[in-house]
């Protein structure tokens, strides 16, 4: 079964799982734990983006508000860092670094980071891949395709490569929003280890996901492998 429960799922996809679960556990414990701890400079995560953003030439850029919690974002399209309610108006180690950490992400686009754009790049493809993968493998197996279902896995993989090119963006932002924040003199060092614990968290769930992405690949090829030598 390729969407089933077969000991390829259990072995492999299930301690991934297990991992990603540990991890969105991680990052809203951590940042829930550093949204109570005020930043001596009282500058809300609004605050900080909007002297970020100034700082980096960036004055195009918006700061807007958005509904939810860790739903933070920049759009590179609108040209837009959104905050979460938890966020925008919080004078807190988290918020400061969340907001400095999307800041990142338009720097990032604003100065050509190879790995953004190559992400950016992929995202047509990878949207194709999540929308005709599964059908396209069982399509393959109800037809006795091979053919088909390898493309089906071909297509699953371009999930992974996004997933796996997603990681020095994430990383290459946090390490930029680190680096602002303690070089302006934005927070002090205990606030700035704060920062980075919020961050790492944060980035585990990107390596979560990762994780959990490869695992479902490689049951797929393994499977697959399985039914060719029948």
């Amino acid at each position: 079964m390729f969407y089933g429960f077969d000991r390829y799922y259990f072995i492999l996809v299930v301690p991934a799982l297990i991992i990603a679960g540990w991890a969105q556990m991680k990052v809203s414990t951590t940042f829930s734990t550093y949204s109570r701890m005020p930043v001596g400079n009282r500058m809300t995560g609004a605050d900080a983006a909007r002297f970020i953003l100034d700082m980096n030439g960036l004055t195009n850029v918006r700061v807007e508000r958005i509904a939810g919690k860790l739903t933070d974002n920049y759009n590179p399209t609108d040209r837009v860092v959104r905050l979460s309610d938890s966020v925008y108006g919080s004078a807190t180690i988290a918020a400061v670094g969340v907001a400095a950490h999307e800041c990142g992400h338009a720097v990032q686009h604003a100065t050509g980071y190879a790995p953004l754009k190559l992400r950016t790049a992929i995202i047509p493809a990878t949207q194709i891949g999540s929308t005709l993968a599964v059908p396209m493998i069982f399509l393959g197996i109800l037809m006795s395709s091979d053919p088909l279902v390898n493309i089906g896995i071909l297509l699953f993989s371009l999930m992974t490569v996004f997933q796996l090119v997603t990681l020095p963006v994430e990383f290459n932002a946090s390490a930029r929003a680190v680096a602002t924040l303690s070089g302006h003199g934005m927070v002090n060092a205990e606030e700035e280890r704060g920062v980075k614990k919020v961050l790492s968290a944060a980035a585990l769930t990107y390596v979560a996901a990762l994780l959990v992405s490869a695992m479902q690949l490689l049951r797929l090829v393994l499977i697959a492998g399985r039914r060719n030598d029948r």
